[in-house]
């Protein structure tokens, strides 16, 4: 355990940010357009929501994963950001 909070509350933080990841896919593919900083804003929110859940409950692979995904979001961000598309 890295971070000092309680078990519950990491596995409540892994499910909002897997529940975010999930609405974001779904966004993602529904919409013909979808808006950047919605689809990787909530990429991001849930890629450190998991985070939060993988320091209480270690598993090396999947907090690299979630590095990568927190990545990837903050470079479509900063990408939409450029573009200077409004939401």
């Amino acid at each position: 355990m890295i971070l000092p909070i309680g078990e519950t509350l990491a596995n409540l933080c892994g499910f909002a940010g897997m529940a975010c990841i999930v609405v974001a896919y779904a966004y993602g593919t529904g919409k013909a357009a979808p808006n950047p900083y919605v689809q990787h804003g909530l990429n991001l929110a849930g890629s450190l929501l998991l985070t939060v859940s993988l320091l209480v409950n270690l598993n090396p692979a999947s907090l690299v994963l979630e590095a990568f995904w927190s990545a990837i979001a903050i470079w479509g961000l900063v990408k939409a950001v450029r573009q200077g598309r409004a939401a």
